[in-house]
């Protein structure tokens, strides 16, 4: 019989997923929710609720995080890279290149933070040999997850399904006990990717060949100058653009007294001789013109890259989950008082938005173009949480530093050996960075994804309740109920398809907490090793290959890719599939039951 606990913990296990697949709030705020939920219905304790944050796998997905961000500044990765850039390849092997290397940097790092650093070289090659972005963008995404699997830290779901075991058996899986099934996986899915799968992915007419084909801009910088004689002295920008029904167009920079302020704030007020640059279509400036007394200099075509001033430009970049724009609308997010951007355009799925661009509210895969101070642009896209789509020519050429790399070995050495645990191992090699100067105190706390840790540390503990409340062994007895009429073997499999599905629609992390219980008793009552159940919760949760919301990675591609939803599950299914039945006898030879 179900207990008043355990049907609350359905309930709320049924609600968090129910809101995970609604993609209203974010992950962590819901995880959070999820926390409270089971803290107040008495099924976990209030100290046992905050336990989370101090679990081996939340520090172990931290540190990874920083370790990541290291790398990227070595400019060691930097030139790996550059010679995807440089090389000229047929498809085949230009997409099996892709894949390989971003599949080769995730094994060692987070797999988001390998796909940035190559996707601006990506979108190089494709303009430079005339390809589609959308040929070489999924499989460079779907290389990022499968690089994950080979790893202890290629992936936040082998960290947990490791300290899991740590738990549950004693023992934590070590640094490259993933390796024979992931690597095996791994290669063969990136050989579908490379000769079958990119071929998959629907090629439209209409897609775009390059992010700047997605911001065809037919809008124009026109100077005009504030009279001496005029009632809008003393006026602010703002109210200007309202009282003349133009709030649409955007103030590029004032000019006063030879000084050129960019990006102005719309609470700055008007006087006598100011130069104003303004940057609309012709209708809306003409419009401006006729409802002030605003008296027009000059008017020029605007073209991406083409500015009278040597700092003005423009630059496309992608609105990452974490990004402090998503949600917000660009005055929300202060990108013109605060940032000195202006907003000139957005895509979102392949397709420029054409409505009134202060009103848009920006989602995650976002393209925008946004016009500043070009030595500035890079930093600020970083402060906004935006991935920038133009190669950083300073991170690619500086000199690479082989000090990190020889510092992270080290590391891997000693938890592989057995003298320290993995997250101590990883806390070690931060400080390690700090100290030598590898990375700054504020690049630490700037690499951390703190939605990540907060999913983690909230989901823990709530996987705890489903434990705790004997919610896991319901579930658990009727999917051992099956053994009388399936084999071990098809129970593996359904509890990897189950991680597959689940991983589609809610966060990998979050599937591998719940789904790392269940594996382990469905083991323990068929009476059978859990090793290989763990091992394939592993995989399920990292094949996130559906859905564009099923990974950040996916997320990232899909507004320069011009994607659309549906697009993912034609390359991901049959990659899917083909994972399930190369990953069954790999795991049952390398874990037997």
């Amino acid at each position: 019989m179900i207990t008043l606990e355990q049907t609350w913990v359905f309930v709320v296990l049924a609600a968090t997923l129910a809101l995970f697949v609604w993609d209203r709030w974010r992950y962590d705020v819901i995880a959070v929710l999820a926390l409270l939920a089971v803290v107040m219905g008495g099924v976990i304790t209030p100290e046992q609720a905050f336990s989370g944050f101090g679990h081996p796998a939340v520090i172990t997905v931290a540190a990874v995080l920083i370790i990541s961000r290291t790398l990227q500044n070595s400019g060691l990765i930097g030139w790996l890279s550059r010679f995807l850039g440089r090389a000229d390849f047929g498809p085949e092997v230009q997409v099996a290149v892709i894949a390989g290397l971003v599949a080769a940097l995730s094994a060692f790092m987070n797999n988001v933070g390998a796909l940035a650093l190559l996707m601006p070289v990506v979108l190089q090659t494709a303009k430079r040999t005339g390809r589609s972005t959308g040929e070489l963008l999924m499989p460079l995404a779907f290389g990022s997850l499968l690089g994950g699997l080979v790893t202890l830290i290629g992936t936040p779901p082998n960290i947990i399904i490791a300290a899991y075991r740590a738990e549950y058996a004693g023992q934590p899986f070590a640094m490259f006990d993933f390796t024979p099934v992931g690597l095996t996986v791994a290669l063969v899915g990136l050989g579908f990717v490379a000769t079958v799968g990119w071929r998959l992915i629907p090629q439209r007419e209409d897609a775009p060949g390059h992010p700047e084909e997605l911001f065809r801009i037919d809008n124009y910088i026109t100077e005009v100058i504030v009279p001496r004689k005029t009632t809008l002295i003393g006026e602010t920008i703002g109210e200007m653009l309202e009282d003349a029904g133009e709030e649409g167009v955007a103030v590029v920079a004032l000019l006063r007294r030879g000084k050129r302020h960019l990006a102005p704030r719309l609470d700055q007020t008007l006087q006598a001789n100011d130069h104003l640059l303004l940057e609309a279509d012709a209708t809306e400036i003409e419009a401006l013109v006729e409802a002030t007394s605003l008296t027009p200099v000059g008017t020029r075509a605007l073209e991406p890259g083409a500015f009278d001033s040597d700092t003005m430009g423009l630059m496309e970049a992608v609105v990452t989950p974490q990004s402090r724009m998503t949600g917000r609308t660009s005055g929300q997010a202060r990108l013109g008082a605060h940032y000195g951007l202006n907003l000139l355009a957005i895509a979102r799925h392949g397709r420029p938005v054409r409505e009134r661009l202060n009103r848009v509210r920006f989602r995650p895969g976002d393209v925008v173009l946004l016009q500043g101070d070009l030595e500035a642009l890079p930093d600020t896209l970083a402060q906004l949480g935006c991935l920038p789509l133009a190669r950083r020519e300073i991170a690619l050429d500086r000199a690479p530093s082989l000090l990190p790399l020889v510092i992270f070995a080290a590391a891997i050495g000693a938890s592989t050996s057995g003298l320290v645990s993995v997250p101590v191992a990883f806390v070690a090699t931060v400080a390690a960075f700090v100290v030598t100067g590898l990375i700054t105190l504020r690049e630490v706390y700037e690499s951390v994804e703190w939605p990540v840790v907060v999913l983690l540390a909230a989901m823990i503990p709530v996987g705890e309740a489903l434990e705790i409340s004997g919610a896991t062994g319901l579930i658990a007895a009727g999917v051992a109920a099956l053994a009388a009429y399936l084999p071990a073997a098809a129970l593996l499999v359904l509890v990897m398809v189950i991680a597959m599905v689940l991983s589609a629609v809610i966060n990998n992390a979050a599937t591998a907490v719940l789904m790392a219980p269940l594996a382990a008793q469905i083991a323990t009552r068929i009476e059978v090793n859990s090793d290989p159940f763990l091992m394939a919760v592993a995989i399920g949760s990292s094949c996130a290959f559906l859905t564009p919301i099923g990974h950040q990675s996916n997320v990232l591609v899909m507004g320069p890719g011009g994607y659309r939803f549906g697009d993912y599950w034609q390359m991901g299914l049959p990659l899917e599939a083909l994972i399930v039945l190369v990953a069954t006898p790999t795991i049952l030879f390398v874990w037997p039951l």
